[in-house]
């Protein structure tokens, strides 16, 4: 006997929907959306009606919507699809209208979402949201209004919350990581002769996501990027440079101690090209620990993501992008 015929579980409920199966039973058990009918009174069996408004509920709190308040819609949009059934009232249990529990304050709907799927440790949502949100919104407003937000709110809380809510924020960084990457190889092809922009995050430093942001925004203009990563140590750096002869090297430094203003005087100084016509990279100080002193000859520290693309971009003559891929200037 097929027993699809009587719905199916709770398992392959989750598969379909790319969730895992304890959002689908915390789902039921919270926002009453589990199914109408349960095999032997006990087992879950979902009907294709009740998927339909797992379905919703998925769409609804990708989109940043909180769960009680999505659960709510599903609920009306399947009453009104069948006003004859019965609409399940929603289970009282503690929590039920909590979102993730992270200070976020006034954000967009789909950062509240990304932190929800951060705390439940739900990669595959957390995925959806990140393609929808640089989709909808190009990857500057995604990153400076959905993802950075997330991440300080988790890093906040892990600092506050005695070493709670570490995995939290490794699952969200290696998410946020994966859809910056993704973005970076679908951006238009590089002309083939001009010189790269290479980034590197300077010596000890590991925070690369904000390089990646940039390295991502930068080849979704269609320049050319060399991504070298963490705490790229000096040699490898000068040799780099050196080898690749680039327009433009951009340094990050997270906090001042790992800010290295000497390496930074060496690359702007580290001329290349044959001779008569040599030429020197501009050094973008990137990142906050750079701040506090003037920066020197032959470097550029940019306030922010917008205005490090309108530098580097200018080097190639070509004007700045906002998130939606519009010509921005530096004010964008």
């Amino acid at each position: 006997m097929d027993d699809t015929a009587h719905g199916i579980t709770t398992g392959a409920v989750a598969r379909r929907l790319g969730v895992s199966p304890t959002t689908v039973r915390s789902w039921d058990r919270r926002y009453g959306i589990g199914p109408a009918v349960r095999a032997d009174g006990r087992h879950r069996r979902w009907s294709p009606a009740d998927v339909a408004v797992l379905e919703e509920m998925c769409r609804l709190t990708a989109s940043g919507v909180p769960p009680a308040e999505a659960a709510e819609a599903a609920r009306a949009a399947r009453h009104a699809r069948s006003p004859q059934t019965p609409e399940p009232r929603p289970h009282p249990a503690g929590g039920a209208t909590a979102g993730s529990g992270l200070p976020l304050g006034d954000v967009r709907q789909e950062c509240r979402g990304l932190a929800r799927a951060a705390v439940r440790l739900d990669g595959p949502l957390m995925e959806a949201i990140l393609r929808s949100a640089l989709a909808t919104y190009g990857l500057v407003t995604a990153w400076e209004e959905i993802m950075t937000p997330t991440l300080h709110a988790v890093g906040r809380k892990w600092e506050s919350s005695g070493d709670r809510y570490v995995e939290v924020e490794h699952l969200l960084s290696w998410h946020v990581s994966t859809a910056l990457r993704r973005a970076a190889v679908t951006g238009p092809p590089a002309a083939p002769q001009a010189p790269p922009t290479v980034l590197a995050c300077v010596p000890s430093e590991q925070h690369t996501l904000p390089l990646e942001a940039l390295t991502a925004a930068l080849a979704e203009q269609g320049l050319p990027t060399r991504m070298f990563g963490a705490a790229v140590p000096a040699e490898a750096l000068d040799a780099a440079v050196r080898r690749s002869g680039p327009a433009a090297v951009v340094l990050w430094s997270q906090a001042r101690s790992t800010a290295n203003h000497a390496l930074a005087r060496h690359v702007a100084g580290t001329e290349f090209g044959v001779r008569g016509a040599r030429t020197a990279p501009l050094v973008v100080l990137a990142g906050p620990g750079w701040r506090g002193r003037t920066p020197d000859a032959g470097t550029a520290r940019p306030a922010g993501l917008r205005e490090a693309i309108d530098v580097v971009s200018r080097l190639y003559g070509e004007p700045a992008a906002d998130g939606d891929g519009r010509a921005a200037g530096t004010g964008a």
